[in-house]
């Protein structure tokens, strides 16, 4: 507009989004920045930055435009501002924020306190058994937080049938293939280094790229998961320090990619199946992870041993290798019984003479 200066007020801030829209905050030194309405200059900028300094504005609440009380909307909005929510990880926050939209679409205008069974179970039919676990653990946590706060009274996910899901797990990573891949990439080399972190320590890639050396003590590697936040204290086997000694570039993060900087989870994926690759090897890091619990429980690790370890917040994630493991030790301890007896050979001429 004429005359209007082009200037930004003072202490405001403007940008333009991804869908081309301006936004503008307030942000003033030691105080959060405050998203302000309208265009700068305009008289609800001007308003709304007045009662901003003054600590009087505070920013509506997100999807408040389009809510009403007492519906999806309303109780998707709510679900977003609640510390369960908050306390997710960053990635599960995505993946269920991107769920919950698509169900705010179809359903947004709908009462939450008369949300049916019935409709949530035709809703979860029509997907694929991994799909509709993944709504269900998503819409649970919403559906958890309307009850704690009386907008519903009946559980409508209580009684709600998935199909059975036939696991596929990824496979896992034989010594044959190990020796494979350290004969292509050997010691002193950053991808014997990727090898020698997952394997040693057995943990995510999201946590394998945050690893470096402000966590370790005394020989110990200190951490959490990134995923749950449990904590695992790790000692450094002789194998991984080793490797950690050879590597020429010092850096704070033990694995960086080519510009210098760490790894994203996503990233290190992609880089590291180009080294599977070059090994002529078919697995991939999760593989490698397995391999590594597979490698613990046949050497005697208990249950609660591996929960330690891994960081695993239950037991049955543990129980799947120790039992594993007493299989196969089972196994061999009743192949001993039947050694040097007659169980099992062939009864012909050959075993007569072998016997005389």
């Amino acid at each position: 507009m004429k005359g209007r200066p082009s200037k930004l007020p003072r202490y405001t801030h403007g940008f333009i989004d991804h869908d081309g829209k301006p936004r503008h905050y307030l942000r003033m030194p030691g105080r959060k920045r405050i998203p302000l309405p309208g265009l700068p200059w305009s008289p609800e900028f001007m308003a709304a930055r007045e009662k901003a300094m003054s600590s009087e504005w505070t920013a509506p609440q997100t999807g408040s435009d389009r809510t009403k009380p007492g519906t999806v909307n309303a109780a998707i909005v709510s679900y977003y501002q609640s510390t369960a929510f908050a306390a997710l990880a960053k990635g599960t926050r995505t993946m269920r924020r991107a769920i919950l939209e698509r169900f705010r679409k179809d359903h947004g205008d709908k009462r939450i306190a008369l949300m049916p069974r019935k409709a949530l179970q035709a809703v979860l039919s029509k997907m694929s058994p991994a799909a509709s676990r993944n709504w269900r653990k998503t819409l649970r946590g919403l559906i958890d937080h309307c009850l704690s706060l009386d907008m519903i009274e009946v559980d409508p996910l209580s009684g709600v049938k998935l199909v059975k899901m036939k696991s596929k797990r990824h496979p896992r990573w034989t010594l044959e293939q190990i020796e494979k891949y350290e004969e292509r990439h050997p010691r002193g080399t950053k991808a014997r280094l990727a090898l020698e972190l997952i394997l040693s320590t057995g943990q995510a890639r999201c946590d394998v790229v945050r690893m470096g050396r402000q966590f370790v003590r005394d020989g110990t590697l200190s951490m959490a998961r990134q995923k749950t936040g449990v904590p695992f204290d790790i000692p450094l086997l002789p194998s991984l320090q080793e490797e950690l000694a050879l590597q020429t570039e010092r850096h704070l993060t033990f694995l960086i990619t080519e510009h210098g900087k760490p790894f994203t989870a996503a990233g290190f994926g992609n880089w590291f199946r180009d080294r599977c690759d070059e090994a002529g090897v078919s697995c991939r890091a999760h593989g490698l992870r397995s391999a590594a619990a597979t490698r613990l429980a046949d050497h005697g690790a208990t249950a609660h041993q591996l929960m330690s370890w891994f960081g695993w917040r239950t037991i049955s994630e543990a129980q799947i290798y120790t039992e594993e493991a007493n299989r196969k030790r089972l196994a061999a301890e009743a192949a001993k019984l039947i050694t040097s007896t007659e169980i099992g050979k062939p009864f012909d001429q050959f075993a007569k003479i072998d016997r005389k």
